[in-house]
């Protein structure tokens, strides 16, 4: 079965430039590439029985991270510097039944990223599209059941929202925060950060009782009790964290840094979740993409390749006429280290 281990968080540079980063945990091989799609794309839906659903043309060309070969993303950016992605949402997740949508303009889950990218230039944008629009309970091609997402939403001004399917309606969410991670809904978050007001990134100060005085030890101690294991709640507390913490870097590239370092903390290596014991598979951090919304840069890198890949969607023909797909590959020697000539 799939992992329930996502995180996403955005930070803003001095400058005004939003960073987004994301991590992906899966416990089956998601045979990821990343990819390219065009203005002009021509997208078509499915319904149940694999008849013909939704179609529509792509207005905005988008980079994103494709999985199993299917022509739809779950984490991207558009050209227009609007991006987000699926994040896993078990238990919680409650779509449209197909038999009650309008088979014209229903999504199926893994589908709806691709249609808000391809469409929308900003989260003002979305927000008034959602009323339209249908998620409809569908189970995945390539996994035999219905994948529930929650979607966090960023654009290049720096807005946030989160979109969660509640009860076959489309709930939205301003998250001027910009950090999600899975279950529960976004508002129980929301509430469950009133039990941390007072972790500061600056040191307690020392005790006094008695007449004696008691020193924190090291560094870090107004962090002492912020949760550091791998379940929803605990990683979104931490991934607010970093992010109300981190020093704010002047610019795009070097905030690209600071998130990929932030990310970092998020990896779960293999065998850290143990599902197998339970009859699932081993779920870790498949790949990190971080995207800089307003040079409009996608990076990515995976699990068993660490160094951070660049997409230029500037540099891409965005009036193609067919899909340009880089298979996720991985080199698993580092480059050596250069050394100056004695």
């Amino acid at each position: 079965m799939p992992a329930q281990a996502c995180t996403n968080i955005l930070l803003m540079a001095a400058d005004g430039t939003p960073v987004y980063g994301r991590t992906l945990e899966y416990a089956l091989e998601t045979q990821s590439d990343v990819v390219v799609v065009p203005r002009n794309h021509e997208f078509v839906g499915t319904r149940p029985n694999n008849a013909p659903g939704a179609k529509w043309t792509s207005r905005y060309a988008f980079v994103g991270v494709m999985s199993f070969g299917q022509p739809f993303v779950s984490d991207g950016m558009n050209e227009k510097g609007l991006a987000g992605g699926a994040l896993y949402f078990p238990d919680f997740a409650s779509y449209t039944p197909p038999a009650k949508a309008d088979p014209n303009t229903a999504l199926a889950p893994w589908e709806f990223l691709s249609w808000v990218l391809s469409n929308f230039a900003t989260v003002a944008e979305v927000k008034a599209a959602l009323d339209k629009a249908v998620i409809v309970d569908l189970p995945a091609p390539m996994v035999n059941f219905t994948l529930p997402f929650h979607f966090p939403i960023h654009d290049a001004s720096g807005a946030s929202i989160v979109i969660e399917p509640i009860d076959g309606k489309l709930k939205v969410y301003d998250n001027p925060m910009g950090v999600l991670t899975n279950s529960p809904p976004f508002d129980w978050h929301l509430n469950n950060i009133r039990n941390y007001v007072k972790m500061s990134p600056v040191a307690a100060d020392p005790l006094k009782i008695g007449g004696k005085t008691f020193e924190p030890f090291g560094q870090g101690s107004g962090l002492l009790g912020i949760p550091g294991d791998p379940t929803p709640p605990s990683r979104f507390i931490r991934a607010l964290g970093y992010a109300a913490s981190a020093k704010q870097q002047p610019d795009g590239p070097q905030t690209v840094r600071l998130v990929e370092h932030i990310m970092n903390n998020f990896d779960i290596p293999i065998g850290f979740i143990n599902s197998a014991a339970k009859g699932g598979e081993l779920e870790y951090t498949q790949w990190t993409s971080v995207a800089d919304l307003r040079a409009k840069k996608y990076y990515i890198k995976g699990y068993r390749d660490q160094v951070l890949r660049m997409v230029d969607l500037n540099s891409f023909d965005l009036d193609a006429k067919g899909l340009r797909v880089a298979p996720f590959k991985i080199n698993l020697t580092p480059p050596p280290l250069e050394f100056a000539k004695p």
